[in-house]
């Protein structure tokens, strides 16, 4: 894979597909942009996931049908057709959605991203710094907008080698700037990865790799295959990792109170990125397994900056796709 081809790689990994899962990173947005997905965007959703992606836009342009303006249904469309590459069209539904909604900022980040992958770098890195804009906080953004500085970095060092081939300053600056993207182990990152344009979980915050797929044995029993998620939820949510914690949830997660998805998981993100510190530990006591279903009871230790608790915690888990994602959780045995 040469150098462009693994930067515009790099680029598709960061395609932000939060709102697959009910998440604008804005959260004063959720009251006019959320209203809960259609069932049909759902299934959109779904399809897409599983690389359907004629169905799932068949299932998403009867949404739009029904109400046009929807925000999540339009994204989901903006990634089915950037994942068949279709980037003109993805391009105009993306923009669109920054038309309607200005305060999202996911919708400029994969215009940028959009832009990346045709070289446009000047149009992705207006599109970026309109994205921090109206999210600072968002570092999926910084990162492109990095990867993009770099990629004009290295235009203006082949000018210069250009214009006098001796200039051995810039012959290594422009190594450096290529071993950013070409680490020795990047192929085989890239064919781990899977698909490579609209990666992201959530990330969004952790785009390179699939978050869950390590922590889910592919040997093992049932009940290490459990013991392996629970620890590998606690641990995510100990490092502060919000993509790799959000991804233990399944999409039909029973949010408290039916909470809509988007609430909660905005809720969820502020918590966990305010705390200055936190401590997570998971005893398990008990694991039930009912064939693709599963009840684990534990003893849950957490502790940060603001708060210390110590309760006995319940989650159903069901295995989707050979992971096991949480259903539902609730304190008490």
């Amino acid at each position: 894979m040469n150098y462009n081809a693994m930067l515009r790689e790099n680029f598709l990994r960061r395609v932000s597909n939060a709102l697959l899962i009910g998440l604008f990173t804005s959260p004063l947005m959720l009251a006019t942009a959320w209203a809960g997905p259609a069932e049909d965007v759902k299934e959109a959703s779904r399809l897409y996931q599983q690389g359907k992606l004629d169905n799932a836009l068949a299932k998403v342009n009867a949404a739009l049908a029904q109400q046009p303006k929807d925000a999540q249904g339009r994204f989901v469309k903006g990634l089915i057709l950037t994942e068949q590459k279709k980037p003109a069209d993805a391009i105009q539904v993306f923009t669109g959605l920054t038309e309607d909604y200005p305060e999202l900022p996911e919708p400029y980040n994969n215009l940028a991203v959009l832009y990346a992958s045709e070289g446009n770098y000047d149009k992705a890195k207006a599109a970026l710094e309109l994205a921090i804009h109206t999210h600072p906080a968002y570092a999926t953004a910084y990162e492109n907008l990095g990867d993009i500085y770099a990629q004009l970095a290295r235009r203006s060092y082949d000018k210069a080698l250009q214009l006098d081939k001796s200039n051995t300053t810039a012959q290594s600056k422009l190594a450096m700037v290529k071993d950013l993207f070409i680490p020795p182990k990047a192929v085989a990152v890239a064919a781990d990865a899977g698909k490579a344009a609209a990666m992201q979980v959530a990330k969004v915050e952790s785009p390179k790799v699939a978050p869950s797929t390590s922590s889910q044995p592919a040997a093992g029993s049932a009940d290490e295959q459990l013991r392996a998620t629970i620890a590998s939820w606690a641990k995510a949510w100990a490092s502060k990792d919000v993509a790799d914690y959000l991804a233990a949830y399944s999409p039909d997660f029973e949010t408290p109170g039916a909470m809509p998805r988007a609430a909660w998981e905005a809720q969820r993100t502020d918590r966990i990125n305010s705390a200055k510190s936190i401590s997570v530990s998971a005893k398990i006591s008990k694991v039930t397994i009912a064939g693709n279903k599963a009840t684990v009871v534990f003893r849950q230790a957490y502790k940060s900056d603001k708060i210390n608790s110590n309760n006995t915690k319940t989650m159903r888990l069901e295995k989707t796709a050979d992971k096991w994602l949480i259903r539902t959780e609730r304190v008490g045995g």
